[in-house]
């Protein structure tokens, strides 16, 4: 038994070496060396004896471990947003830019979105919701950032963009009825045919231009600016230069709106 404890510490501390990497304490490490240097053969010998207890042992060092990386990185994320709102990241809005909502409201809301994405289909509800919220307090502007393993993502935001010179608002809907009808997306093309011209889209200029250049570019730089801002998922918002990355509830932007009350950086 009190070979069995000696390894149950060991384990204890080998859990926090893997997880807390280069922020464990230098005695922990002292220790454990020195029980693997008086004792190298001790841990394959119990372990042998006791599979079921290395097991269990090694889970619950491992659990407490991502506890406390989760608590850590929870306040990591709390500081990170307390900076933000001192400096907020600043978005390139386009002299041609599309935006639902009242172009100029005090709330301005940017998402980085993937059409294929499940969780963009949830950040679309949301978007829905606050638009409805706030209505002309607030200002939405959907831009690209389509993930290489989604297949359909890039070719729907290519079709957006072509409706999208013809005609914002047939745009809009498009982007609608992609987030309604998602799981469609696995027809690929033919559905996103169908959805434009059920729109009444001029599909001849659209075969032109989803391939142009201008498209192309214009989604490229939706790319590199949500890169810019540490975007790597779908999706991501700044809510007037706050990052938000993930899809959270309607009551997380309620909270930031709230903040930027409270801090005078907006007024509804």
């Amino acid at each position: 038994m009190r070979q069995i404890s000696k390894v149950i510490s060991l384990l204890g501390l080998i859990g926090i070496m893997i997880f807390a990497g280069c922020t464990t304490d230098d005695q922990l490490k002292e220790k454990m060396g020195k029980i693997l240097k008086d004792n190298p053969k001790m841990i394959t010998d119990v372990i042998e004896k006791n599979p079921a207890d290395f097991i269990l042992t090694f889970q619950k060092a491992a659990k407490d471990a991502q506890g406390v990386l989760a608590k850590k990185k929870e306040e990591e994320e709390k500081q990170k947003l307390a900076q933000a709102y001192d400096n907020p990241l600043v978005p390139v809005i386009r002299k041609d830019e599309s935006i639902r909502g009242k172009k100029g409201a005090p709330l301005v809301l940017v998402e980085y979105s993937d059409f294929e994405c499940p969780y963009c289909t949830r950040g679309f509800n949301t978007v829905v919701e606050l638009m409805k919220k706030y209505g002309d307090k607030l200002q939405f502007i959907y831009k690209h950032l389509p993930l290489s393993f989604h297949r359909q993502a890039m070719l729907a935001s290519q079709y957006y963009e072509a409706i999208r010179l013809q005609d914002e608002k047939k745009a809009f809907k498009f982007h609608d009825e992609i987030f309604k009808n998602q799981r469609k997306l696995k027809n690929g093309e033919k559905f996103l045919k169908a959805t434009a011209k059920s729109l009444g889209v001029n599909m001849a200029k659209l075969a032109k231009d989803y391939k142009s250049a201008p498209v192309l570019a214009r989604i490229e730089e939706d790319q590199k600016e949500a890169a810019k801002f540490g975007m790597q998922g779908t999706p991501g918002f700044l809510l007037n230069g706050i990052p938000v990355k993930g899809a959270y509830p309607t009551s997380h932007f309620d909270g930031i709106i709230e903040e930027l009350k409270k801090r005078g950086k907006v007024k509804l």
